[in-house]
């Protein structure tokens, strides 16, 4: 049979079109067995370059599961609680009054009667915090040492009781006055050290004199062991405060000092800004003549103050509140309170306020 042209070229097409993916699976085959041939050579050459799309495709979920598991090992961290004030082991939160203060004690007493007005365990003997440094002040004024005196912050004067910050590096020099005023409204710990330190005969003849002008004046309850308030033995009753809010209130230079709103201080070259600890004293609704704020965890917050509310002179003391805020609260409620026609009877105490 003669083939024609065109039956030539059907043909030509036909073994092409059956011959080209067979050819093509083995190009295909040979071109993967190379590349897999040069793929283990390189990896036999240099392990570190053999990682495979699939383990890399592993390791971002290796380093989410890790995150994840960082997290949670985070999370499931203990809290720890906070620690409680000496009034709460003892009970006394549990102490209900009329006015439902968060202090587990307060007093108010007339300062010219000795009248109770209000009282809620008043004989407690609890930690008092820097209410301390009105004794320290209070001993500073008597002794008669010069205000004038420059005395000199040092390592003795840091705290190792609590740790607590200073804005009074060692080595700063301020007068016994101006240590004074900052004990006072600022209740600087370092301030407070230092008069205490630089008192005639040192640290221990000044303890000792704050332990014997508690002793004259009848404060039974009250013990110290060093002037700034940090450490928990130093402990006084509300009875025994007011005893001593009253006394301090007798020295001009202690109403001064503690009620003053800020001051201005020249540290070395430097002009530091201090402010009172006691927000009431820039309320326009509080006449306050002297006080005195303390904190550290085994007393909670702490408040004494001598103001004239609804036309009396009282002596306020505040110990143990729970919260930050809450001894102004507390202290708020009684003064309105006080402005109110009725008040609740309060529990007497003994009379040994005068």
């Amino acid at each position: 049979m003669k083939l024609t042209l065109p039956m030539l070229l059907l043909a030509l097409c036909a073994a092409l079109t059956i011959g080209t993916p067979a050819e093509a699976r083995q190009d295909s085959q040979r071109t993967s067995a190379s590349k897999a041939s040069k793929t283990g050579k390189a990896a036999k050459a240099n392990p570190a370059r053999r990682p495979t799309t699939a383990s890399k495709a592993r390791a971002p979920q290796r380093s989410v599961a890790v995150r994840s598991a960082q997290t949670r090992r985070v999370a499931l961290q203990p809290v720890e609680p906070a620690r409680p004030s000496v009034g709460q082991v003892l009970g006394l939160h549990g102490s209900s009054d009329p006015l439902d203060l968060k202090s587990s004690v307060a007093l108010v007493v007339d300062q010219d009667t000795n009248e109770v007005l209000f009282s809620k365990n008043p004989g407690a003997v609890l930690p008092i915090a820097s209410i301390t440094k009105l004794m320290t002040a209070l001993v500073v004024a008597e002794s008669k040492v010069s205000l004038d005196d420059v005395l000199t912050i040092s390592q003795d004067d840091i705290d190792t009781e609590k740790g607590s910050r200073s804005r009074l590096a060692v080595g700063t020099q301020l007068t016994r006055g101006e240590m004074m005023h900052l004990a006072l409204m600022s209740s600087e710990n370092r301030a407070a050290n230092a008069l205490g330190r630089h008192h005639p005969g040192g640290l221990p003849a000044f303890v000792d004199a704050m332990n014997r002008k508690a002793v004259a004046l009848g404060m039974r309850d009250t013990h110290y062991v060093e002037p700034t308030g940090l450490s928990s033995k130093n402990q006084s009753s509300a009875q025994d405060l007011a005893v001593l809010v009253r006394a301090a209130h007798q020295v001009p230079l202690l109403r001064e000092l503690s009620t003053s709103q800020e001051a201005q201080v020249a540290v070395g070259h430097r002009v530091m800004q201090f402010r009172n600890t006691n927000g009431l004293i820039s309320n326009p609704q509080w006449d306050i003549g002297l006080q005195k704020t303390g904190y550290i965890v085994e007393a909670g917050r702490c408040l004494v103050m001598q103001a004239q509310l609804a036309g009396r002179k009282l002596i306020m003391v505040l110990l143990d509140s729970s919260g930050k805020y809450s001894r102004m609260g507390d202290a708020e409620r009684i003064r309105k309170w006080l402005g109110t026609a009725q008040m609740p009877v309060a529990t007497p105490v003994a009379a040994r306020l005068g």
